[in-house]
């Protein structure tokens, strides 16, 4: 579950990670407001107006209908509301959202945390997440931090470096310095990185999160480490622990399909190819969807409608199918363990009469218990339904119709 910044802000500050101070707003009015606030408990006479929405890039990203950018810098309270006004309201493109970009409903007012002193701030990019390969979290983390971290990656990925932590240890001090180390920091900033970085981790364990991505964490011109940004993806099979973290889900920002979809009790996770999947079991849509390429065409979806689906649960999973205008042609393929292949069957002849005329190619695979009754249902309904035995029959049908 992706939540915006100042909700993973919040999480990170529970775990005494310093993180740069702000309040959220959904008005230019309340964004004076709040700033004022800010001013009277931090001080700061500038505020940096960031879009909150769940995309990456917002700096450089523009709002459609004002071009202004997604982060910007009011030089005072009196440039409050209008900084605001030119992203509340509006759409956000960023290299990470969609053409039409993503509608921004509330803004955050941070304080300015770049004032000169007596050393340079510095912007540093660190994440944790799981590396499979190792079965450990890891450490990305880099010295050049910042909008063009992409860039980094790219073209010198040597001043990338990872850092495995061990499940039983945690950060080490040796990790944390080394860390520090490669950072370039020394004095009071060096072991201020090396207390961010423990509590970083910790707060990356403690919330049951799946990704951190702090972009930057600045070492500010008197030696303070904190968080300025805060990408936080909580891992949704924790969540039953959070019921607090659950509560931040903002539904707005997720493709609403796929959140019918979830009230419903179905995997659905939408896709940009052609051939519609139906399927139960993750390890079965894999290979569906492996199969749907290997005869030429691709997967619009990602779609499990698990072990006890009955005839309600695919007319539900074949009207989101249908929504999509791109889709040629549906692959039904169902492995009958705990659902029998009969109630799937009938739920397929249901929904084809529910809905009405039908002009995408249907074909349907059904193993398992009561395959044979399955598809004799199938055969037997006069619907323009394809049955297919074997994963090669399904894939030679999918080719089939869209070559039609």
């Amino acid at each position: 579950m992706n939540i915006h910044e100042y909700q993973g802000k919040s999480i990170l500050s529970q775990f005494g990670v310093t993180v740069q101070r702000g309040y959220v707003a959904s008005t230019p009015e309340e964004a004076t407001a709040v700033a004022e606030k800010l001013q009277a408990e931090t001080g700061t006479g500038w505020f940096v107006v960031k879009a909150q929405i769940h995309a990456g890039g917002r700096g450089k990203g523009e709002v459609t209908e004002t071009g202004s950018r997604g982060v910007v810098l009011a030089k005072g309270l009196g440039e409050v509301a209008e900084k605001a006004k030119g992203i509340l309201g509006g759409h956000l493109v960023t290299l990470q959202t969609k053409a039409e970009g993503k509608l921004v409903q509330s803004v955050l007012i941070a304080e300015d945390v770049y004032s000169p002193g007596a050393s340079e701030p510095r912007e540093f990019y660190m994440s944790i997440l799981l590396d499979r390969a190792a079965g450990r979290n890891v450490i990305v983390y880099s010295p050049d931090g910042g909008m063009n971290i992409e860039e980094v990656a790219e073209k010198t990925p040597e001043r990338i470096f990872k850092e495995l932590i061990d499940p039983m240890t945690g950060v080490t001090d040796f990790q944390g310095r080394n860390i520090a180390f490669n950072l370039g920091l020394s004095g009071g900033a060096f072991k201020e990185m090396i207390s961010f970085t423990k509590k970083l981790y910790n707060a990356y364990v403690g919330c049951d999160a799946s990704m951190f991505e702090i972009n930057p964490v600045l070492k500010t011109s008197d030696d303070r480490i904190l968080a300025v940004d805060a990408k936080v993806t909580l891992d949704g099979n924790g969540l039953f622990r959070h019921p607090d973290y659950a509560a931040m889900r903002d539904t707005t920002e997720e493709d609403p399909i796929e959140v019918e979809a979830g009230e419903a009790g179905l995997n659905y996770v939408n896709l940009d190819g052609n051939v519609g999947c139906m399927v139960n079991g993750a390890g079965l849509a894999m290979a569906t969807m492996d199969i749907i390429k290997l005869s030429g065409g691709e997967p619009a979806n990602f779609l499990d409608v698990g072990g006890t689906a009955d005839a309600k649960r695919v007319e539900t999973a074949f009207r989101m199918i249908l929504r999509d205008t791109t889709v040629k042609a549906i692959l039904v393929n169902i492995f009958g363990g705990i659902v029998r292949c009969d109630r799937v069957a009938q739920g397929v002849v249901d929904a084809y009469k529910n809905i009405g005329d039908i002009q995408v190619p249907i074909i349907v695979r059904l193993q398992g218990t009561n395959a044979v009754e399955a598809k004799k249902l199938i055969d037997e309904s006069g619907l323009a339904v394809h049955s297919a035995i074997t994963l090669q029959e399904a894939a030679d049908q999918v080719k089939a119709v869209l070559n039609a």
